[in-house]
This record gives C-alpha cells, sequence and structure tokens, in this order.
C-alpha cells in the first residue's frame, strides 16, 4: 500500500514567505540597477560636458564715500559694474543668493548687497551693478593711517566680492547647489592733486572667481 504525501499548513507558509522574500529582493536589485545605471548616466555626461566656471571681469567701480566718523566707524559709498559671462556651449548656469561687497585691506568696508538670481544660458553675457553702502561700520584703528598711506603712494586698492550659489543646467536637468566666490581688485587714483569727485576704476581687470 502507498503512502500518500501531506503538507501542513506550516510548510506551505514557509514556501509562501521564501517566495515573498524571493519577489523583494529581485525588485531591489531592479531599483539598485536602475538608479546606478541613471547617476553613471549623469555622470558620464557631466564627464563629457565638464563646465567651466563662469568668468566675471570689473567694468567700473566708484567711491562716493569713505569718512571716518566718531573715532572708528566708517561711512562708505561704492558703486560696481561687473560683467558675469558663462564660458559654456552646452551648460547653463542658474545663480542663487549673490551677495556683494567691498572690502579694503582685508576689511569689510560696506553692508552685504543682495543681487536678483538670474539665469546665464549657452555662452550668454549679463551686466550686473550694484550700490554698496556702509553707516557706522567699525573698522581698525589703523584704518585712517592706511588711507593716508595710500594718499601719499598716489593710488588706492580695494577689493569687491561677491559671493553665492550657482546651480549647472544640463538639458532639462539641474544640479545641486554649488557655491560661489568671486574676488575682483579695483586700483583706483588717489593722491592730494585728485579734485573733489569719486575715485573711480575703469581698467576692466579680470576677477578670480573659485566653484
Amino acid at each position: 500500500m502507498s503512502q500518500a504525501l501531506t503538507k501542513s499548513p506550516k510548510h506551505c507558509g514557509n514556501k509562501q514567505g521564501l517566495s515573498i522574500g524571493k519577489l523583494y529582493k529581485k525588485l531591489f536589485l531592479v531599483f539598485s540597477t536602475l538608479s546606478t545605471t541613471i547617476l553613471s548616466i549623469i555622470l558620464l555626461v557631466w564627464l563629457i560636458l565638464h563646465p567651466t566656471k563662469p568668468e566675471f571681469s570689473l567694468k567700473e567701480a566708484d567711491i562716493y564715500q569713505l569718512n571716518l566718523s566718531g573715532g572708528h566707524l566708517l561711512n562708505s559709498s561704492v558703486q560696481l559694474t561687473l560683467l558675469s559671462k558663462n564660458p559654456n556651449q552646452k551648460v547653463g548656469i542658474y545663480y542663487d543668493e549673490l551677495k556683494v561687497y567691498a572690502a579694503y585691506k582685508g576689511q569689510q568696508i560696506t553692508v552685504y548687497t543682495s543681487l536678483p538670481p538670474f539665469y546665464q544660458g549657452h555662452e550668454d553675457s549679463n551686466v550686473l551693478t550694484a550700490s554698496l553702502v556702509g553707516t557706522g561700520l567699525p573698522v581698525a584703528p589703523s584704518f585712517g593711517y592706511e588711507v593716508g598711506r595710500d594718499q601719499t603712494a598716489g593710488r588706492l586698492v580695494l577689493n569687491l566680492k561677491v559671493i553665492g550659489r550657482l546651480r549647472w543646467k544640463v538639458g532639462t536637468w539641474v544640479s545641486g547647489k554649488y557655491r560661489v566666490n568671486v574676488d575682483c581688485l579695483a586700483v583706483m587714483a588717489f593722491g592730494p592733486s585728485i579734485p573733489t569727485g569719486p575715485l573711480t576704476s575703469r581698467q576692466g581687470t579680470q576677477c578670480s572667481t573659485t566653484v
């Protein structure tokens, strides 16, 4: 007489659990493979296009006020014009959270002035203007001495800085935010024989840019 083999509910439950476990593993594998493929494609496109950092140049800078009051408190007023260029042929740039300020001898002499965010297309250029002011800003005790020494030397050197964040745009893909720092140098004639009026720099110097 042959014996009939029967399966208990417990055995069926074990097999069903194994099947569900295998399904989850397959889904995880497919998802991981798909994610890796997409990231690899994005990285490959990024490496092929190799975005070049934007270029900034100083077109004009004018100092209308640079006076000490109350000992070591500075009142300042600076107007500047920058030219921003995107040298990339296939990469656009979104500029976010841009702030501009002026510095002299390592001291910040104006408060931050925000520039409106904008998009810069392939090989496009934009003119950026900003009015920088400082009212009652504390400076080092040596500030007046440094300005007097530069007046004797006949020239004053000012740093005009831009800080902010940018995003790269390749097709419909937009990158995360990258920090950008721009440092422009303005050299101005400065001496007792200079007539009353703003100190001006119009040499169009190239600025240093780091991303």
